[in-house]
């Protein structure tokens, strides 16, 4: 009485294909949701790190003007490449 169709095929070979089949697809979509947040994630992080790299290089110019180290004419030159 009991065949290979036991259990509503999964002992069959067509069961477990699809058995298999499902565990792929839905790592997959495990992955592509993992890999979309990390892309978000330091597409976010890029975009505020250019904002501090702009804010501290206006620093270090201002630091600069302050030593001496460059003229008031070098000064409003840079800090207009910068802007």
């Amino acid at each position: 009485m009991m065949g290979p169709y036991m259990m509503g095929g999964f002992a069959s070979g067509a069961g477990i294909f699809w058995m298999i089949f499902n565990l792929i697809f839905f790592l997959l979509i495990i992955t592509g949701v993992v890999l979309l947040i990390i892309w978000l994630v330091r597409k976010t992080s890029a975009s505020g790190s250019a904002e501090i790299k702009k804010d501290s290089a206006i620093e270090i110019l201002k630091t600069r003007y302050a030593r001496g180290e460059i003229s008031k004419k070098e000064y409003d030159e840079m800090k207009k490449d910068l802007s």
